[in-house]
């Protein structure tokens, strides 16, 4: 891949922190770290899974090693389980007796589940501390830019979290050749979720690239990231702690969380779930008077990506309700639901009534794939 940088910047203020974007990142670390304002004096610790780890932990370590920091490191479970309170503990247990201080960082070496758990670590640890995002997954381009952390309840899936904005987001995308294709396709559907949420050029253009990007091509993978990665900073940038706008982002959230709940962590990669998510709303979308022929169009694009648009038969239609009653975006009795109302336009429905849901999910279950 390129040795090009590219740069973006979350504004917010004295806040504000950039997504550096190329390849070879991971050994140019103690640099960009020590430009980000994060001191050598105090002990850093890396949160990897085992996934992660055996390719990248030790490159890493020593790159901040060369550059004057000390470093540990905890390793923990790949998937979504890892996300629980148990997890947690134990990183919170390796902090302490590793002698981390409020001048210290923890770094998230890995995709976005890494990323949510290093985070609310980070953000709780003697009420805050200094957090970096080192992305590895297609998928993190979103989870890593915004700073909502988080873990699982066995309810509610990102129940219990904070936000906790990073000091600095170091996308290695050399790192992005060796995600399995199943994690390629399922992060691709954060990157088209940002066309569909604020950019119709951009959802057309994830259509029409999608083999490139199946394949991990450079300059299509590069552009991607980047323009998904700028669409999530601006809209950050207006609305940090989700007060209106940054609601947006949710698109497909509301049902994909329920599905993984329903499903049990692990047997929809978040991605997948989105997916399904995204179809429902663009179904939705479509009855409520949006653009014509929006969900036809948003399963073909979905598909060219070859994210499932369907859902299985064996999900229970109440048990998914019960999880989106459970969710964060239910208040005062009612789903607030992100809904289409054209490729990349949405609105903010705080009106969508629960039998409409039901509904939808029923036809879903049903639903033939348009040609």
């Amino acid at each position: 891949m390129t040795g090009e940088v590219r740069t973006l910047t979350v504004e917010l203020g004295e806040r504000s922190y950039p997504i550096l974007i190329g390849e070879g990142l991971l050994d140019e670390a103690a640099k960009h770290l020590r430009d980000a304002g994060v001191p050598d004096k105090s002990p850093l610790m890396i949160v990897s899974d085992d996934n992660t780890a055996p390719l990248y932990l030790e490159r890493l370590e020593q790159a901040l090693r060369s550059g004057g920091y000390r470093v540990v490191s905890a390793v923990v479970a790949a998937g979504e389980k890892s996300k629980s309170l148990d997890v947690y503990e134990s990183l919170i247990t390796r902090a302490i007796e590793a002698g981390l201080d409020r001048s210290s960082a923890i770094l998230a070496l890995g995709g976005g589940v890494v990323g949510d758990l290093a985070g609310f670590v980070a953000g709780t640890y003697m009420r805050g501390i200094r957090f970096v995002q080192v992305p590895t997954t297609i998928l993190a381009h979103d989870s890593s830019v915004g700073g909502k952390v988080a873990v699982n309840h066995p309810l509610a899936k990102n129940m219990i979290g904070v936000f906790h904005q990073p000091e600095l987001v170091l996308y290695d995308v050399g790192t992005l050749a060796t995600l399995p294709p199943r994690e390629v396709r399922a992060g691709l559907s954060e990157m088209v979720k940002h066309g569909l949420i604020w950019d119709r050029e951009f959802a057309q253009w994830c259509w029409d690239a999608a083999p490139r990007l199946l394949n991990l091509e450079p300059e299509a993978l590069i552009y991607g990231l980047e323009r998904g990665c700028a669409i999530k900073a601006q809209i950050v940038s207006r609305d940090e702690r989700e007060n209106d706008l940054r609601a947006i982002l949710n698109l497909g959230h509301t049902l994909g969380h329920a599905i993984e709940a329903v499903a049990g962590y692990g047997r929809f990669l978040h991605g997948e779930a989105i997916a399904v998510g995204m179809a429902a709303a663009a179904l939705l979308g479509e009855e409520r008077g949006g653009e014509t022929g929006l969900y036809a169009e948003t399963m073909l694009m979905l598909r060219a990506l070859e994210l499932p648009v369907t859902l299985p038969e064996d999900l229970d239609t109440g048990a998914l309700m019960a999880a989106m009653q459970h969710d964060k975006k239910f208040r005062e009795g009612r789903m607030v639901y992100i809904v289409p109302t054209g490729l990349g336009r949405v609105e903010i429905a705080d009106d969508v009534e629960a039998d409409v849901v039901r509904d939808i999910i029923e036809r879903l279950k049903e639903k033939e794939e348009p040609s």
